[in-house]
């Protein structure tokens, strides 16, 4: 693996996989079949219908992303993946707060712990302190 991981590159690639998230279909069930015609309505009742929900697809390489970032999340604790996921959709840290019950400032001390620890297991190898003087 050539190519060195950041905890800023950790970052963005969970914030693509959070868009990645909520650009796929939703997940349910097919539901029953119904044999009646589908209604004509003239242009004027389209005013009256339900907001449309128009979603731009997540591209192939996105998906593969996608999956690829979510089994990163298998290293860490349940609050741990609670926090990534939180901060990767821009959750304020005041909400954040309020959902995970820490304090702000001990929870983006453990959320940079998550992400360093990411960094590490992509990275393969614990980090090199190296002396100014070797």
């Amino acid at each position: 693996m050539s190519e060195i991981w950041t905890v800023q590159r950790v970052t963005d690639r969970f914030h693509e996989a959070a868009v990645t998230a909520r650009r796929l279909p939703p997940a349910r069930v097919q539901g029953y079949a119904a044999f009646w015609p589908d209604i004509n309505r003239q242009a004027w009742e389209g005013y009256a219908d339900e907001r449309i929900v128009l979603r731009f697809a997540a591209s192939p390489g996105a998906i593969d992303r996608f999956g690829e970032t979510v089994r990163w999340l298998q290293w860490l604790g349940e609050e741990q993946r609670r926090l990534i996921w939180l901060r990767a959709q821009y959750v304020p840290w005041r909400e954040v707060c309020t959902r995970t019950g820490l304090v702000r400032k001990t929870a983006w001390r453990r959320w940079q712990h998550a992400l360093n620890l990411v960094t590490v297991h992509l990275n393969g190898a614990l980090p090199r302190i190296v002396s100014p003087d070797t």
